[in-house]
């Protein structure tokens, strides 16, 4: 009997002023050996024509171009969601190689079980050629390990802080959902993520509003993107500060989005904030030729809920 056909997987990139790296991330795309999908990408809030001239130029009938002119990286994701017609939707950055396996990796994750409504995959360094890039794989690689794993509120794992330890169950950079799920929970919230006062946090607080919803989680390592770490110095403080105000934005923005789990979330708050210092602490020793790493994540943290009130009074004012 012939097998069914596999399901068409839509493939969102959005992209801000870096036409050159992007090229790279849709060629390796384009090579992908998956027999079923489409790519989309999503221009935000461009300062030039550049994008576009490359999509039209390189990429015509293989690419579909899109322009949101509002800064913001989940109010990117959510301006490709009318058009994609995929039954699953990945997402990757524009900064990103994707693995020949990729998409078939994540469709046999999807096919394990018809409650799975996200999964994530592995996220490995591109390159690790100057101080800066090894420092960001010490302070925030994002690799969560070469284990499939899975998650639900149904059958919680033993961590106390569960189901609010986000981050532990992948990245942005390398998410795929169901297209109805992600539909039927209003995409991403649109206060958040790079490009917004809140700074980030806008995958992390998807992952948990899917495990809320009463959907199954799964991480799949077959599933590898390839990150191009930056290579600038400067680029270590601003990740470990970034690192703590999108995870404190995502807390906030837990609270205003799942209320029930509020109490829940609370109870939780003190372990949590004693976690974060330990992690702080930790990396004077795992990144020394950078000090004060650690107290930059806590004031991200601090800022991160202030962060998210600002993006909110900014998306009412231009009506997101």
């Amino acid at each position: 009997m012939a097998s069914a056909e596999p399901p068409l997987i839509s493939v969102v990139v959005a992209t801000h002023d870096r036409a050159a790296r992007l090229r790279c991330c849709l060629d390796s795309l384009l090579r992908n050996g998956y027999p079923h999908f489409e790519v989309i990408v999503v221009d935000n809030a461009p300062s030039s024509d550049d994008t576009r001239q490359l999509i039209g130029r390189r990429y015509a009938g293989q690419v579909h171009y899109l322009r949101e002119p509002v800064a913001g990286l989940a109010r990117a994701h959510n301006a490709a969601l009318p058009a994609v017609r995929g039954e699953l939707c990945a997402f990757t950055d524009d900064d990103t190689l994707a693995d020949p396996r990729w998409l078939a990796a994540l469709a046999e994750a999807f096919g394990q079980d018809r409650r799975i409504g996200c999964v994530t995959g592995l996220i490995l360094p591109a390159e690790l050629q100057t101080p800066a890039q090894l420092a960001l794989e010490r302070l925030a690689g994002f690799s969560k390990g070469f284990a499939p794993l899975r998650w639900s509120l149904a059958d919680p794992p033993a961590d106390p802080l569960f189901p609010f330890t986000a981050g532990q169950f992948g990245s942005g950079a390398n998410m795929a959902f169901r297209t109805s799920t992600l539909r039927r929970l209003g995409g991403f919230d649109p206060a958040m993520g790079t490009g917004t006062p809140a700074r980030g946090g806008d995958d992390l607080l998807a992952f948990l509003r899917v495990l809320a919803a009463g959907y199954t989680l799964a991480y799949q390592p077959e599933a590898l993107i390839w990150h191009h770490h930056r290579r600038a110095p400067e680029a270590v403080p601003a990740q470990a500060f970034g690192y703590g105000a999108g995870f404190g934005a995502f807390v906030a923005a837990a609270l205003v989005q799942e209320p029930q789990l509020g109490a829940a979330l609370l109870r939780r708050l003190p372990k949590g904030l004693g976690r974060a210092a330990q992690r702080a602490s930790r990396y004077s020793d795992e990144v020394p030729q950078t000090p004060g790493l650690g107290l930059l994540e806590l004031r991200g943290l601090a800022y991160g809920p202030v962060g998210y009130l600002r993006s909110r009074l900014q998306a009412r004012r231009i009506g997101g």
